[in-house]
Formats: C-alpha cells, structure tokens, sequence
C-alpha cells in the first residue's frame, strides 16, 4: 500500500468514526489537514507555506492537473 492509499485509508476510518454525522467528510478531511499542516510547519523548511499554496492554487484552478499529481503519487511503493 502506497503513502497515498494509506492518508486515504485513515480517511475512510475518519468517516467510520464521525459515523453518519453531520458533515462527517468535511470533519474528517479537516482533522488530516491539521495533521499535514502540523507536519509541514515542522519539518518542511523554508518556503513549507508556498508549497502549500501551489498545491491550493493548483487546485482551485487546474483540477485535473491536481488529480493527476495525485494518481501519480499512488504508483508502486518505493522502498528506500
């Protein structure tokens, strides 16, 4: 299971948990924001906040090209 499967593997846990409440996926999508901004300000470096508003700008204004970075992130897992 790649990085990816296993963020959109907690997801579907998150939205177990949350149950059939209100706005469940807009909670559970929140909570790994949270987590990955975290992560991001602490270990990303300088510049953590531009990457963050690529990946926002891209997208809001090129949904496809987002998509498409993301199923690209969803090949083998790479050992390393």
């Amino acid at each position: 299971m790649t990085p990816i499967e296993k963020v959109e593997a907690l997801y579907d846990e998150l939205l177990a948990w949350y149950g059939e409440g209100q706005d469940r996926e807009t909670k559970a999508a929140a909570k790994l924001l949270m987590i990955a901004l975290l992560k991001l300000k602490e270990h990303g470096g300088f510049g953590w906040q531009g990457l963050v508003e690529d990946y926002v700008l891209m997208l809001k204004n090129d949904p496809e090209r987002f998509q498409r970075v993301l199923d690209a992130n969803r090949g083998e897992y790479k050992a390393g």
